[in-house]
């Protein structure tokens, strides 16, 4: 499943408001600056900042 483009250009980190890059075959959106990943579930972004995840 992949995501809308014109809502991944409006997304943001909630963390440091920047852009977030989308790997839609781990269905996760990175913030490669801070090294984290909000995970999808069936299409929707959970941008929770407690809800992110350490990424490599």
């Amino acid at each position: 499943m992949s995501l809308d483009p014109d809502l991944l250009e409006i997304l943001a980190c909630p963390r440091d408001r920047g852009p977030l890059e989308y790997r839609e075959a781990d269905q996760v959106l990175v913030n490669p600056r801070l090294g984290i990943a909000y995970r999808i579930d069936r299409g929707i972004p959970v941008l929770l900042p407690d809800e992110a995840v350490d990424w490599p």
